[in-house]
């Protein structure tokens, strides 16, 4: 039994202490090749990029690549200025969620349970367990699916197992400032949907894409109605409030703010415009994805009369005949290593949530025994979405239950962020303004006509 334990703690602490010795060496070879003031303002760039970057990245998941295929699949270049809508409506919340962190020194459930009535808290969490456990499962198999692709003389279990023990294995194990470091690199798996508009074989019609991002087209009728819905709700997800404040919480423990006292206490304008820039740095570069995947999939797949696709792997597949083998790698690729790190992000989201709920010790900055309850939560909620995989749940069905409970969390989280952001007593002097405000509102009701249709369709 001492030999398996021994094999076990060196299969997880190897990948760990490779992971450390990489990061180490590309911040060294950044040092060498530092020249100038233009190197100097981009190191610094890029170090201001943190937990805004990542959560903006971890929104372009498995789930939402597939919804945004479908888009350019069956609408073309049509609905793209549904990227430049979205934008300043998720930046601006999650700046809100990110502000509430940094101000009041704890994350957003916390918040909630003291300033609203307990079973908000309880309802808004209970819907976010479901919603994330049934996006977890869709996401694994489809970096399973996006990986057979790649290997095909893998299994389908195999590999689903091997990506739920490798996320498992990095946020349990891994320390939080190499873990968070990893995160910021993964992020630069999206680079893959970019690179894929311009190899040749696509032939992107750029006129048509900036056209349809510019100009607002829609025929209004149900299906592109629910799709809609289903962008809004992909793009502006629940677990992406509690994680966006529970990391800027996480930031400011990894700097030494050990107490609630000394994070409030270091607040400053400073900190608060940096914070800006990754959170809306970060919400940039996911509705860029956005438009070109969906720009991609309109010129390749809308282009041969392929309109309907039902994941994420199913685009990459398609791509293949019509595009070519670069474009297929590149998506595939691009959906294994964005699944690396929106799983641990919608994990981590519910773990959050639950252990403020109940006054458990939380945090990726702790270690697994001395956090039991907050990594169970982590452990648990990615078993079971492997497990969904397994009971014969269909992916797209999974997709749906998730889009339901996330439509009917979203809109009353959103009311909750937008009143504690505006409160004085709660945010002192940086409550939201004016500005901020009416953004939030537009989302709130944007969000509920979403969360409103995306029901009724379910039922229909």
């Amino acid at each position: 039994m001492s030999k398996e334990k021994d094999v076990i703690e060196i299969a997880v602490e190897v990948p760990a202490v490779a992971l450390e010795k990489a990061i180490e060496m590309s911040e060294k070879v950044g040092d060498i090749l530092h020249v100038g003031q233009p190197v100097e303002k981009a190191k610094e760039y890029w170090k201001m990029l943190g937990p805004g970057l990542t959560t903006g990245a971890a929104d372009d998941d498995c789930s939402g690549i597939a919804t945004y295929s479908q888009q350019g699949a069956k609408y073309g270049f049509g609905l793209n200025w549904l990227a430049v809508l979205t934008f300043p409506l998720m930046a601006g919340v999650q700046e809100m969620c990110a502000r509430i962190g940094l101000v009041t020194g704890q994350g957003l459930a916390t918040n909630i349970k003291k300033h609203f009535p307990r079973w908000v808290l309880i309802a808004a969490t209970l819907l976010l367990f479901g919603a994330n456990v049934f996006n977890i499962g869709a996401d694994i198999g489809a970096m399973a699916e996006a990986a057979r692709l790649l290997m095909p003389h893998y299994t389908f279990t195999v590999l689903t197992i091997a990506f739920t023990i490798i996320t498992l294995a990095l946020q349990i194990f891994v320390s939080y400032g190499v873990y968070s470091k990893y995160l910021k690199y993964l992020s630069f798996a999206l680079l893959a949907y970019i690179f894929t508009a311009f190899i040749p074989s696509v032939a992107m019609n750029w006129h048509e894409a900036f056209k349809g991002l510019v100009i607002p087209h829609m025929a209004f009728n149900k299906d592109e109605i629910i799709l809609i819905c289903g962008i809004l709700g992909t793009t502006i997800s629940p677990y992406l409030f509690f994680w966006q404040a529970s990391q800027e919480v996480e930031e400011q423990v990894e700097k030494g703010d050990y107490s609630i006292k000394l994070r409030r206490e270091d607040i400053d304008e400073g900190q608060l415009r940096r914070m800006r820039t990754d959170v809306w740095s970060g919400m940039f570069f996911s509705n860029l994805v956005m438009f070109f995947i969906v720009s991609v999939c309109a010129a390749v797949l809308n282009k041969a009369g392929i309109t309907n696709i039902a994941t994420a792997a199913d685009a990459a597949n398609a791509l293949r005949p019509i595009a070519g083998n670069n474009a297929y790698l590149l998506f595939a690729f691009g959906i294994i290593g964005i699944g690396l790190l929106a799983i641990p992000v919608l994990a981590g989201g519910i773990s959050y949530a639950l252990s403020e709920t109940f006054n458990w010790k939380e945090g990726l900055n702790y270690k697994l025994k001395e956090a039991s309850a907050f990594y169970g939560v982590i452990i648990f909620a990615t078993l079971i979405g492997l497990a969904l995989n397994f009971i014969g749940l269909d992916p797209i069905k999974a997709l749906i239950y998730s889009a339901v409970a996330n439509g009917l969390a979203a809109p009353l989280l959103l009311v909750v962020i937008v009143i504690l952001s505006s409160r004085k007593d709660v945010m002192g002097q940086y409550a939201s303004n004016f500005g901020s405000k009416v953004l939030g509102w537009l989302c709130v009701a944007l969000m509920t006509l979403a969360g409103v249709a995306t029901i009724y369709s379910f039922f229909q």
